[in-house]
């Protein structure tokens, strides 16, 4: 069974040359990668490395947005699996700020060949910065070695079917990845997107978390969309994923929620870690826009 990877990358280059680095080290080595900037300095150096020569890389420039740069990756696996049997290969999603341990693609191969209904597979994330600090190539490659103990996390724990994937880390059967696109509605970083997409695929067979697929989410601040726009997504999309069915009204409102007082409470408390003050800013905004009857994902084109 093949493996491929795409990484959809903005604004740090040198973050995306690290884990191409990481991809290197797998003991699975993926047949080919494709990495999808929105502008040549999102990818700079990469065309330059020998897998690139090699034929086994591949640079792309798409418009610029998380799903739309996945559809990218995805339009171009779709010419390299041109007539091979879409259940014998696979596509990793990373993001480029996460580190996988070098058998995460061993694993995630193996539990597909042992399951032919499986279609997804998510990994456990042994630290993750997106939620505090963000982690150093050094700190995720402690965790990985375990030289430092996992910190607690959603997606850690056994092996157990899931009703959806953690985006920084997801792979899924080529019977979904052949025709199944990410929802270009939702814009920039493309806020549950991950939610969206592995709800869709969960209607051709099972989602599983795989422990030993382990790695780390460095939740690298660089590139990453204003904290206004995020925080008009943070309640925009989980709305409009509710109303595609695609998020069930209890966890789209505990999400909605979770956000609201998480970037209240971090506004108060003056954490300047993450843009709270902007988050709460944007959160409000798409409030007044829900009441006014034209709250969507799309408005956030227009914040700045």
């Amino acid at each position: 069974m093949k493996a491929y990877v795409v990484v959809a990358t903005k604004g740090r280059a040198s973050v995306a040359g690290c884990v191409l680095r990481a991809l290197q080290q797998q003991t699975c080595p993926a047949q080919h990668i494709v990495f999808v900037g929105s502008e040549p300095a999102d990818v700079a150096g990469l065309d330059s490395h020998p897998l690139h020569s090699a034929g086994t890389v591949s640079v792309l420039l798409s418009e610029a947005g998380l799903t739309r740069q996945r559809n990218a990756g995805l339009e171009r696996l779709a010419t390299l699996t041109r007539g091979e049997d879409p259940a014998q290969w696979f596509v990793v999603f990373f993001d480029d700020d996460f580190r996988p341990a070098p058998d995460w693609l061993a694993h995630c191969r193996a539990a597909l060949l042992d399951d032919p209904q499986l279609v997804g597979v998510g990994g456990t994330v042994l630290a993750d910065g997106i939620t505090g600090t963000p982690i150093t190539e050094s700190q995720a490659q402690d965790f990985i070695e375990s030289r430092c103990p996992p910190m607690k996390h959603t997606w850690s724990g056994p092996r157990r079917d899931v009703p959806d994937l953690y985006g920084c880390n997801m792979a899924y059967r080529g019977t979904v990845a052949s025709h199944e696109r990410f929802d270009p509605a939702l814009p920039f970083y493309g806020w549950l997107e991950d939610v969206d997409y592995s709800v869709k695929a969960s209607r051709l067979g099972a989602l599983r978390h795989i422990p030993e697929c382990r790695g780390v989410h460095m939740g690298s601040s660089s590139g990453r969309t204003s904290g206004v726009r995020f925080g008009y997504s943070q309640i925009a999309n989980p709305l409009y994923l509710i109303r595609k069915k695609t998020m069930p009204l209890p966890k789209g409102g505990l999400t909605l929620l979770r956000n609201m007082l998480s970037n209240s409470a971090n506004t108060l408390l003056r954490n300047q870690s993450r843009d709270y003050t902007g988050r709460l800013r944007g959160n409000l905004m798409a409030i007044r826009d829900l009441f006014r009857g034209h709250c969507h994902p799309t408005r956030v084109t227009g914040i700045q």
